[in-house]
């Protein structure tokens, strides 16, 4: 993990006014995990608590970042150039414009997150990159986030785009049908594009324990078993091997020594239109 502030009282210069110190966001407890340095004390205390239940959470995150690399390279080796990241968090630890150019120098990439301090960071890193666009953006609003004041302003929804969901639909509760969010962004794509997903779901009581403790945060957890999240395929064609733990989804494709041996509490897929 990082190295803590002198002072965790201090509002960092990169902090937003309108940010509360005090109450922890996920999207910074999730960057605490793959070792960043843009989260506060309030999100390092949660993560702590949650590592308390489970200890292997930071590993967790980093196998689901690892799902994240493949399935971009998986994209970029398919032709894909232009990607939606949705819940980005902060773009740092090899972001999705970093691995789609390995392949596909011109990939054009929105970073889209309803975190005003993951926003604010996110285009102070990228400021000089035309190709990458960040937006501060709901996916319970469909219609902000891919309307032409958003991802339609930056890519070409005529041709093929890969949408990704990377540990964000089970912060959307049922009362905000999920389903009929993913039937809306779907409607929006061209044939040919994807949708990538990684959902948590309750293999244990212990991670139904640490899911709870983010009640406390703006984005509560909705843990949903296997044929929930696989509804969220409807539409699309699962590319094999199909909807399966996150490291197990063509481990292959991972960097030869990188591979992480821990079960994930969650369920991760491809699908193409």
């Amino acid at each position: 993990m990082t190295g803590e502030p002198e002072n965790p009282d201090v509002r960092p210069e990169w902090a937003p006014l309108t940010v509360d110190l005090d109450r922890p966001s996920a999207a910074r407890v999730w960057d605490y995990y793959l070792g960043g340095s843009h989260n506060f004390q309030v999100d390092r205390a949660l993560a702590r608590q949650a590592m308390e239940r489970m200890p292997d959470a930071p590993l967790i995150a980093r196998a689901t970042r690892a799902f994240l690399h493949r399935s971009v390279r998986f994209l970029t080796a398919a032709g894909i150039d232009q990607f939606i990241d949705v819940g980005s968090g902060i773009p740092t630890v090899a972001p999705v414009h970093e691995v789609a150019r390995e392949t596909l120098p011109g990939a054009r990439v929105v970073y889209a997150d309803n975190d005003p301090v993951a926003v604010t960071h996110s285009r102070a890193l990228l400021h000089t990159d035309p190709e990458t666009l960040v937006l501060e953006a709901d996916l319970r609003r469909p219609d902000e986030l891919f309307g032409p004041d958003g991802a339609a302003g930056h890519l070409d929804f005529t041709r093929p785009v890969a949408v990704l969901l990377i540990a964000v639909l089970h912060f959307i509760p049922d009362s905000d049908d999920p389903a009929a969010i993913l039937a809306n962004i779907r409607a929006r794509l061209a044939p040919g594009s994807y949708l990538v997903i990684v959902h948590g779901s309750a293999a244990t009581e212990v991670h139904q324990e640490t899911a709870d403790l983010y009640r406390r945060t703006p984005n509560p957890i909705t843990l949903r078993p296997y044929d929930e999240i696989l509804r969220f395929f409807d539409g699309f064609d699962l590319v094999p091997p199909g909807l399966v733990p996150p490291t197990s989804w063509r481990p292959e494709l991972s960097p030869p020594g990188t591979r992480l041996a821990i079960h994930s509490p969650g369920f991760a897929g491809v699908g193409r239109l």
